[in-house]
């Protein structure tokens, strides 16, 4: 008899074709005729990670341990991060996450703090959703964007960890140009940096 034991707590998961465990995501794979017997998780979460071990019931007793390593899956979305579009203009942004999932995982759009809404008044907001067994890409579309699309969206898959990009929607003006305050600044902290220094050389000149 052939049985998989997960050893973090012992417990038997399999044994011959029958299943000994109230979590439906575990199964033994055995075609009919073959030596095989493989422990199949399905949805496997991060708390599924362990050594996992395959014994024979023999005389003396054969077994063979595995590792099995669970990294949480993570979206991306393409492009830079800080994007920049002319008011008016389409905002384009594409999430994938290429995750093997039976169903294919679900991906909400934020704006913010909030969910987009993709039937406010506002309208012009779409999202085009490709699903295959091999993961989800989400393509969210604002059209005739305003000023008041700017800020931070965020992908968030049901099935990995979310990803987010800076949208800032420019009336006009270069994206270069909302630098200038902090150059501006920099330039006056250098002015007075060196009219510092001339009234201290003014002063050592007076005291000699």
């Amino acid at each position: 008899m052939v049985s998989w034991i997960r050893k973090r707590d012992l417990h038997i998961l399999t044994n011959t074709i029958f299943t000994y465990t109230g979590d439906g995501r575990f199964a033994v794979v055995h075609p009919e005729g073959s030596d095989d017997w493989d422990l199949k998780i399905e949805f496997v979460q991060l708390r599924d990670g362990g050594i996992y071990e395959c014994q024979v019931n023999t005389e003396p007793k054969i077994n063979h341990a595995i590792m099995l390593s669970v990294e949480a899956a993570q979206a991306n979305i393409s492009g830079p991060e800080e994007v920049f579009v002319k008011k008016g203009s389409t905002i384009s942004l594409t999430c994938t996450v290429n995750v093997h999932s039976t169903p294919p995982g679900s991906v909400l759009w934020y704006h913010g703090p909030s969910v987009v809404d993709f039937d406010s008044p506002r309208g012009g907001i779409s999202l085009e959703t490709e699903r295959t067994e091999k993961g989800t890409t989400s393509k969210l579309l604002v059209t005739r964007a305003e000023l008041s699309d700017s800020g931070n969206y965020t992908c968030v898959p049901s099935n990995a960890n979310p990803a987010s990009v800076g949208v800032h929607v420019l009336n006009g003006e270069h994206p270069a140009a909302m630098q200038r305050p902090s150059n501006a600044a920099s330039s006056s902290s250098r002015c007075s940096c060196a009219l510092l220094v001339l009234a201290l050389l003014g002063a050592l000149l007076v005291a000699r």
